[in-house]
Order: structure tokens, then sequence, then C-alpha cells
């Protein structure tokens, strides 16, 4: 088994508000300590990273007990909520910031992309940025010639790649950054959801490099995302963080599985609080619920009742014709339609305030499983997505009823990810 990377007991804490022990002996105690490599003796125990409770102590540890092993060639995906630990692990791994206690080895050069702009130098040019980052890497200046054309090709910025990145948008930022980590010969390629600041287009073409990296090249790729679409095409592995410990490794289906089933993913109902809602000037999402036809809130629905989606909206501008849209998902991330609200007689500008708008999802629709629910509010003309929200809610779908007429007298679990009411007609010839 050829290892690229292994993480042993690795555990990262934050010290919250004043950095300092409080004396210079005790200052002097924690120096001698880590230049013997020994653990910091006043770092307190047991204290975790839930965001959601309060503590006496001043220290969080955003990672804790980690302990993995990643295979060369693996293609692994790492999900959970946000504040579970994720980008901290990538931070670890790509050497950003050393662990507070635990160590993590690997073999191979690692290329790294964790955040839009990585490693470039803002004054230097998308050339001179390409050849930095290659030396980063350990790579001769001719080795970085050889795949400068196809980086400049995938990144599509030729007509400005002699021209200083602090000039580029966040969209030429981060097809760049990445062109650049995927391109240059590293055996690790670690990557964090920077692919949300592309175009649809690009990230479709972000995941297609990486299964050639992965699968092609036989390099490891380590992929942290909110969309399970992404993360059930491109890994085979999955890793679950909760509170900064793992609590799932295995393939990316089950992980994924147990991520919506569990209090680590979400329920059928969201909402927001003003502060941690997503918004920008002109709307605001306020919540996203799955209901029955008497607008009760359930986790579970029978594949033989209608199911209804509500979003609520603040809208702060006038002048604007806002549209709903959702995404629907199943339990293994495949897309399986996308719903956009156009009615004539919403055609007009929206007023100052608060909307609520209803989708209806029929009867023997959806097969069963999990379905997971993503929400927009974009406008048509010119088409503009102002907020998207990927994995806001999540429901069941059962199939509780005997007589069921999608199943006939079938007994077993159909295979699929619809199953609608057809009408059938037989004739005998």
């Amino acid at each position: 088994m050829n290892l690229a990377i292994k993480a042993e007991n690795l555990s990262k804490a934050y010290q919250l508000g004043q950095i300092g022990t409080g004396t210079i002996s005790k200052d002097l105690e924690r120096w001698y300590a880590s230049i013997r490599g020994k653990e910091d003796p006043f770092l307190k125990i047991g204290e975790t990273n839930d965001q959601r409770s309060k503590s006496s102590s001043d220290l969080v540890w955003s990672l804790k007990d980690i302990n993995f092993e990643i295979e060369q060639g693996d293609a692994v995906g790492i999900i959970g909520r946000n504040g579970a630990g994720k980008s901290t692990l990538l931070k670890i791994l790509s050497k950003v910031t050393a662990p507070t206690t635990g160590k993590i080895s690997g073999r191979g050069r690692i290329a790294s992309l964790l955040e839009v702009g990585t490693g470039f130098h803002p004054e230097l040019s998308g050339r001179e940025n390409i050849f930095l980052n290659g030396a980063i890497l350990g790579m001769r200046i001719k080795e970085i010639q050889r795949k400068l054309e196809e980086i400049v090709d995938f990144a599509g910025i030729e007509r400005y790649l002699d021209t200083p990145v602090k000039r580029y948008s966040s969209g030429m930022y981060v097809r760049l950054a990445f062109a650049v980590a995927a391109h240059l010969e590293s055996e690790i390629l670690i990557v964090d959801e920077v692919l949300a600041v592309g175009d649809a287009e690009f990230q479709k073409k972000c995941l297609g490099k990486m299964n050639d990296v992965s699968k092609g090249e036989g390099r490891t790729v380590l992929f942290v995302s909110h969309n399970m679409d992404s993360i059930t095409r491109l890994c085979e592995k999955g890793i679950l963080l909760k509170n900064g410990r793992i609590q799932s490794y295995d393939q990316s289906s089950k992980v994924i599985d147990s991520y919506l089933r569990s209090d680590s993913g979400t329920t059928s109902t969201r909402t927001w609080s003003h502060r941690d809602a997503p918004k920008n000037s002109l709307v605001e999402l306020i919540s996203v619920k799955a209901h029955d036809a008497n607008y009760v809130n359930k986790e579970f629905f029978d594949i033989t009742e209608s199911v209804g989606i509500s979003m609520k909206y603040q809208v702060f501008t006038e002048g604007y014709i806002f549209h709903s849209a959702f995404n629907f998902f199943n339990g293994n991330g495949v897309n399986i339609f996308d719903a956009h609200e156009y009615l004539d007689s919403n055609n007009k500008p929206k007023q100052i305030g608060t909307y609520e708008v209803v989708a209806w999802l029929p009867k023997n629709l959806f097969s069963e499983g999990n379905i997971i629910i993503g929400a927009a509010i974009l406008t048509q003309n010119p088409f503009v997505i102002h907020l998207h929200e990927m994995d806001v809610i999540v429901f069941n779908m059962v199939d509780q009823t005997n007589d069921n007429p999608t199943r006939g007298h079938y007994v077993g679990s159909l295979p699929g990810i619809v199953r609608p009411l057809l009408e059938w007609s037989i004739t005998k010839i």
C-alpha cells in the first residue's frame, strides 16, 4: 500500500482573546516545550469546536484526535457543516499552519488551492506567478515552460497573461490559480471550495480536470465542498467532520448519506437569523421549508403525497423582478432536476417587503430516499443569480402504502431516481 498522506493524533487549538500565557516564565516554558517537540503545557483538555455552545475556556480545538490514511491516487471528499474543521485540516495538510499536537507524514509535492489567489503575489503578472508557483513546488524553469501554454489555455487569460494579477477579477484569479495548481507536477492536489467563485462552465471544467488528475494520472486529490453532487462525481471516498472530529471515513456515498441523516447535515426546515442569512444589498433569504398539503413541516413524506417547498425572502431595494429557483438532488448527490419560478403575474418589479413562494412537487414523482434542496433568488433579464445556497434542506421519501400504484405487486425497493405514475395500456393482438 502506497500511502500519500497519513495523519496521526492530529489536533489544532486556537487561542481566543489574548495570546500570551500572562507571564514571561510561562511563555518561556511554552517555547522550551515547543523546541523539544513536546505538547504545550498550558493547553486545556476537553474543549471541542462546537460553535453552538458556550465555554468557559479561552481555547478552541478546531481539530481533535484526527487519524486517517490516504493512499496514492485516491480522490477523497471532505464534508461537514461550516466550522467543522475542514479548512483547518487542509491548511495543516498544505503546511500553511502547524498542528498543535500529532503529525502529518506523506510523500510527494503538494499543490493547494485554499482560497482565491493562494500563493500569488499581487504585483506580479500572471506569467510571473505561474513561474513563482512552480518554483515553490521545486520545479525547474524548463518544466514550467513546458506546462505554460496548457495552463494559460485552461485558464483562458492569454490576453492578460502579462498584467499584474491584482487587476484580475475574482473569476480570473480563481481560473488561473486552479490551472496552476492542477497542471504543475505535484503528487497531491488539495482544493477547497473556491470553485464556487467560477461560473458553471468553469466549475464543470475543473471537476473534469480533477477527475483526470486522480483517475488518469494517479495523483491524490483532496476536495472540500458543500456540493454533494461534486463529491459523488469526483471522490470515491469521503471524510465527515463534526466539531473538529472525524465522524465517518468510508465510501463517499455512505459518508454523504450519514451526513444527511444526522444533525451534522440539515433538516427539512431552515430559518436564518438576520445576522447569518445569505444576503446582499438587494435581497435576503429568510427560510426554506418542506411541508405537506396542510403546510405541516415534516421530515418524511410518502411517495403518494404531494410536497410543498416554501421559501421566504426579504426585498430591500425596489425595481428588480426577482424569481425563485430550486435544485433537487438525491442522496448520492445526483442532480434530479432544477426548477425556476416564472409566473406572468410575477413578471413585474418587487416592492420592498417580505415575500413567500411555494413550489408543489406532484405525487408519485420521487423514488425512495433523501431529497436535497438548493435554493436561489435570481433575476432573468439580465440573468443574475443574487443568492444561491446548496444543501439548504433535506427530506426523505418513503413508501408506506401497500397498494402504491407505482410499485404494483413488487415488494422490494425499486431502483431509480424518480418513480412517476405512468399510464399503461395492454391490447391482445
